[in-house]
C-alpha cells in the first residue's frame, strides 16, 4: 500500500538556480529507509535547487517520513520495506504524473552534496544528455574509504563490460534524468541496490545519451549495509541483467568456450588413438558432452538474442 503523507510545507525557499515553469517542475526523488538522522538536512538543502522534493519512505520504522514532511518534501510512504528499486520506481511514477521536466536522484544518507545539483542538471537542461551521472572518480577528490574504492571499481568494470556503456562510476546514486529518460526508465522490482548498474543497461537498450560530471561525496559514518553482502548483491544483479539484456553474450561466450574445450579434448583423444591405437573412452565421452553443452548454449543465446531484437524492434515501431 502506498500512502501520500503530505505536500511541501514551510517558508518559501530562495532558489539559487533559475525558477522553472511550474507546469514542468524540476523534481528531486529521494528513496529513504530509516534515515531520520540525515533526511531533514538533505531535503532542506535540496529544495534550494529544485521545485519539488519527493521522499519515498520505504517502510521506515523511525521518524524519516515525519521529518521529511516537516522539511518541506512530498512524502510517499510504502507500508513495508520493498527495496530501493521499488522506492525509486514509486518516485519516478509520481514525477511523471507531475509532468517533471527533469528528475534528480539523490541519496538520503547525506553523502551527496545538493549544492552540486546545478552542475548535475546542466547537461540535461542544455539537451546534451538524457542521463547525467555524478562521478566520484573524475577530477574531484572525494573522501572515500580505500576498500570502498576498490569494490566500486570492480563493480564498475563488471557493469561496463556487461552493459556496453562505459562510466567511471557505475555505482553512483547521484544522477539527473531528462524527460525522455524519465519516460523510459523503470527498474526491475527485485533490482534492489543494483539499479545503478541496471540504468546502464537501460541507457543501451533505449539508446539514451549519458554524460558524467565530477562531484564530491562524503561518508560521515560507516555504511549500515555489510559491504561484502552489498557487493555480492549488486554482482548478482549484474549477472541477472546480462542474462536479460544481453543473452547472446551471457550464453554465447561461455558456450563458445565450452565448445572449444570439447573440440580440443576430442582432438587429443583422436591423436592418442592414432598414436597408441587406444581409445580413451572417458575423455571421449567428456569431449562429446562438452560439445553438446557448448552448442546448446550457443543456440540458446542466438535464439534469445533474436527474440529480444524482434521484441525491441516491435516496441520502437
Amino acid at each position: 500500500m502506498l500512502t501520500k503523507l503530505g505536500s511541501p510545507r514551510g517558508t518559501p525557499r530562495e532558489k539559487t538556480v533559475t525558477e522553472s515553469d511550474l507546469s514542468h517542475p524540476k523534481i528531486a526523488v529521494i528513496a529513504a529507509y530509516n534515515e531520520d538522522r540525515f533526511i531533514g538536512s538533505v531535503v532542506l538543502k535540496t529544495r534550494h535547487f529544485v521545485d519539488r522534493v519527493i521522499v519515498v519512505d520505504d517502510g521506515s520504522t523511525d521518524h524519516t517520513a515525519q521529518i521529511a514532511e516537516e522539511a518541506g518534501a512530498v512524502v510517499l510512504r510504502h507500508e513495508t520495506n520493498r527495496g530501493k528499486a521499488q522506492a525509486v520506481n514509486t518516485g519516478l511514477i509520481h514525477a511523471r504524473e507531475a509532468n517533471a521536466a527533469l528528475v534528480v536522484l539523490i541519496d538520503a544518507d547525506g553523502q551527496h552534496d545538493p549544492a552540486a545539483i546545478p552542475v548535475l542538471i546542466a547537461p540535461v537542461e542544455a539537451q546534451q544528455a538524457d542521463v547525467v551521472v555524478g562521478s566520484r572518480f573524475l577530477t574531484v577528490r572525494s573522501t572515500i574509504p580505500r576498500w570502498r574504492v576498490m569494490g566500486q571499481h570492480a563493480l564498475t568494470v563488471a557493469t561496463n563490460l556487461a552493459s556496453g556503456v562505459t562510466l567511471t562510476d557505475s555505482q553512483s546514486g547521484f544522477r539527473a534524468l531528462s524527460r525522455r529518460a524519465l519516460d523510459t526508465v523503470a527498474f526491475r522490482p527485485k533490482g534492489g541496490f543494483s539499479i545503478e548498474s541496471e540504468m546502464q543497461f537501460l541507457v543501451q537498450q533505449h539508446r539514451l545519451t549519458v554524460k558524467e560530471v565530477p562531484v564530491r561525496m562524503t561518508y560521515e559514518e560507516a555504511s549500515k549495509r555489510n559491504p561484502f553482502g552489498h557487493g555480492f548483491q549488486v554482482l548478482n544483479g549484474i549477472i541477472a541483467l546480462v542474462s536479460q539484456h544481453r543473452p547472446l553474450f551471457f550464453f554465447g561466450v561461455p558456450g563458445l568456450i565450452i565448445l572449444i574445450m570439447g573440440i580440443v579434448l576430442g582432438l587429443i583423444v583422436v591423436d592418442r588413438y592414432n598414436t597408441y591405437q587406444n581409445l580413451a573412452v572417458g575423455y571421449a565421452l567428456i569431449s562429446i558432452l562438452l560439445d553438446i553443452i557448448g552448442i546448446q548454449m550457443l543456440f540458446t543465446g542466438i535464439v534469445l538474442h533474436s527474440i529480444r531484437a524482434f521484441l525491441s524492434d516491435n516496441g520502437r515501431s
